[in-house]
């Protein structure tokens, strides 16, 4: 079956949007993802419906739903199976497509670096010039920041000049983090926290109350207490950050490198049966990427 190409963009949209709301999808939707007349957008509607390749819904709710042979004239007949692979751009992820190729197109070039990018969904919300993040992939966890330099819209692909590319780490924190963890309890002083840190060359420590984690202290945190005037058999408990912010031991790492930046921390607490098992830090990060 050939379809002109404002319809396979229509469909793609289509399926696209249906799978990320689970909904019938208004003809407006699309056009405002493809950047077309709504008129456009339901005239073609019309002929899609013709050749069964969607399905009306009517009432306020409704809109069109793809039929099995959209998916089979579009060769997506296993895309209910397949995980998204995230396109973002400006730090946003862009919710309307989703990478279903990526081929290295200048491997051996000593020179370039280009990429092939094929999308579910239309490439025309994208422009020359613009840099996008794509992935993590769900096996290698690759991850590809570039600059796009050319798209295809008969074929729904861009072309992207390879700025960085990365497989992030698939095992678990527990595997990066600093164990056994080093903690201080409720009550403990200034001088006690920085003899603490001074044999086990650490910087930073839980503040517990018993089992329970109250809080935690850094070297920075103490600094700026003595720069303040207070003494050494002050409390930690007066200075310390109450909202640790922590992560279970189980996470990838991958999932939470993302919070130092976010949180704008050095440090996370690594939990277990709620309880701190280890610390992570920008450095334990860093030695994992050494390019960085």
């Amino acid at each position: 079956m050939d379809l002109s190409v404002i319809q396979k963009d229509i469909l793609i949209t289509l399926i696209t949007l249906y799978h990320q709301h689970s909904s019938a999808i208004k003809g407006e939707e699309i056009a405002e993802v493809l950047k077309r007349n709504p008129g456009t957008v339901r005239n073609q509607m019309q002929a899609l419906k013709a050749l069964t390749l969607v399905e009306g819904v009517p009432g306020p709710k409704g809109g069109y739903t793809p039929s099995i042979l959209a998916y089979k004239v579009l060769n997506l007949n296993n895309y209910e199976k397949e995980s998204e692979v995230p396109v973002r751009f400006r730090g946003e992820v862009v919710k309307s497509v989703s990478v279903s190729e990526m081929d290295f197109i200048t491997l051996r070039n000593p020179d370039l670096c280009h990429a092939l990018i094929k999308l579910i969904g239309s490439v025309k919300i994208f422009n020359i010039g613009d840099e996008i993040t794509i992935g993590p992939t769900p096996v290698n966890k690759l991850l590809l920041k570039g600059e796009i330099y050319g798209k295809d819209e008969a074929e729904q692909s861009l072309l992207v000049t390879i700025i960085e590319l990365i497989s992030l780490p698939k095992k678990q924190i527990k595997h990066y983090m600093s164990s056994p963890i080093h903690t201080l309890q409720s009550g403990s002083t200034f001088k006690m926290s920085i003899h603490l840190f001074n044999i086990h060359h650490i910087h930073g420590a839980p503040v517990m109350d018993g089992d329970n984690m109250i809080g935690i202290v850094t070297l920075s945190d103490i600094a700026k207490g003595i720069d303040s005037g207070m003494s050494l058999d002050t409390r930690v408990d007066d200075i310390m950050t109450h909202n640790v912010v922590i992560a279970e031991s189980k996470i990838n790492l991958y999932e939470v490198i993302g919070q130092f930046k976010e949180e704008k921390i050095g440090r996370l607490v690594i939990m277990e049966e709620n309880r701190p098992v280890g610390i992570l830090t920008q450095s334990d990060v860093i030695r994992v990427f050494p390019a960085l």
